[in-house]
């Protein structure tokens, strides 16, 4: 018979993972596609003429995005979903260093390649989100016997259960 328990957390952990599958499947592709289309070899007139406005309202939209993920998905499990949340957070960050000082941030883009690296990594880690959102088999719950074998503990993306 099954534990209504184990049923309850796996329920929980199911919506969890849906949920972080659908804005990984959003975040994933937009961190692939946005910036190799802004790169330096690809569209370079682009990057010509940067005036301070645009800076300051790309931050204005790389801080409200931030804020909306961060909103939407504050979770810090041990497993890709702390990739996402990671991501949100710099995107947030980001935002206000465009905000605050979008000179600052015109004079390190046209200092060196720096931008470009940043880049890869972005690409690289819209490849890696938008697998788990699309192509990662389902995760089950993980069962920790514990030394007494009357005892399961039911590990969660938030906390411990245990359970007699």
């Amino acid at each position: 018979m099954p534990n209504p328990i184990v049923e309850i957390i796996k329920r929980h952990q199911n919506k969890k993972m849906k949920k972080s599958k659908s804005i990984a499947g959003i975040v994933g592709p937009t961190l692939m596609v946005v910036p190799m289309s802004e790169w330096k070899l690809w569209n370079p007139p682009l990057y010509n003429t940067q005036i301070v406005p645009l800076v300051y309202f790309s931050g204005v939209l790389l801080f409200i995005g931030g804020l909306a993920l961060i909103r939407m998905h504050h979770v810090w499990p041990l497993g890709w979903q702390t990739s996402l949340t990671l991501t949100a957070w710099l995107t947030l960050l980001l935002g206000a260093f465009r905000m605050f000082f979008p000179q600052q941030s015109i004079a390190q883009f046209n200092k060196n390649n720096s931008p470009l690296i940043v880049e890869i990594r972005l690409i690289l880690l819209g490849a890696y989100l938008t697998f788990m959102a699309y192509f990662q088999k389902k995760n089950k719950i993980s069962l920790i016997k514990a030394d007494k074998p009357e005892i399961l503990y039911f590990v969660t993306k938030n906390f411990l259960i245990g359970i007699k």
